[in-house]
């Protein structure tokens, strides 16, 4: 299995996908560079995933420093060692605290190999992940996205993708998850590094639409 696991992979994506689709080449002449965003697989990056869910970039970033600096390193026992003061002290909401305790048990219980599953195909990997309460196929998607570094994802549920797909297809109305992945089969084999530039644009587009402070 391919793999995404440098930015020289990141390029050779881009290019591709330059070449093959005229709407994405349009959205990259918007777009700084696509990032590499890549992180080890394991709990830690997991962990970060599931925190930075419905929340800004910056509380993302606040509450997962608090928490690794309360539970060093970052591991499930460590997690749930911590207990609910310590969740709360790092701001972790209670459905977040639910999902990280259900996922440090199947860890601890060896009933799911965070490390090991990103070696598995895209189908079983997702199928593993979702069976953990709490755990949905978007945090499925983007852990094989950004910690397996699989290069083949597409999470169409994610409102960033589909507004981007709006504004960059010139949709009336915001496409739902079913029209998403459909007009991402185009982009295979590099859905990961499409929905990188997507995201890219949304934040420029994002970014140019806020007023000027």
């Amino acid at each position: 299995m391919k793999r995404i696991a440098s930015k020289r992979d990141i390029s050779a994506g881009v290019k591709h996908l330059r070449n093959s689709c005229g709407r994405l080449a349009a959205m990259l002449e918007e777009c700084p560079p696509i990032p590499l965003r890549l992180s080890q697989p394991g709990f830690e990056g997991l962990c970060s995933i599931i925190v930075s869910q419905q929340v800004s970039k910056a509380s993302a970033d606040a509450i997962f420093g608090r928490l690794r600096s309360i539970v060093d390193p970052l591991l499930p026992e460590g997690f749930l060692a911590a207990g609910e003061d310590g969740w709360k002290a790092a701001g972790l909401s209670r459905p977040k605290q639910r999902t990280l305790v259900e996922i440090s048990n199947a860890v601890l219980e060896d009933r799911l190999d965070l490390e090991g599953l990103c070696s598995l195909p895209p189908e079983q990997a997702i199928g593993d992940l979702v069976a953990i309460k709490g755990i949905g196929p978007w945090t499925a998607e983007v852990y094989l996205m950004f910690c397996a570094g699989h290069r083949d994802i597409f999470p169409a549920g994610d409102l960033a993708l589909q507004e981007a797909m709006r504004l960059g297809f010139g949709m009336e109305e915001r496409p739902d998850e079913k029209t998403c992945r459909a007009e991402a089969e185009a982009w295979a084999p590099w859905r990961s590094v499409a929905a990188r530039i997507l995201w890219a644009y949304y934040a420029v587009r994002k970014r140019d639409a806020m007023p000027v402070a």
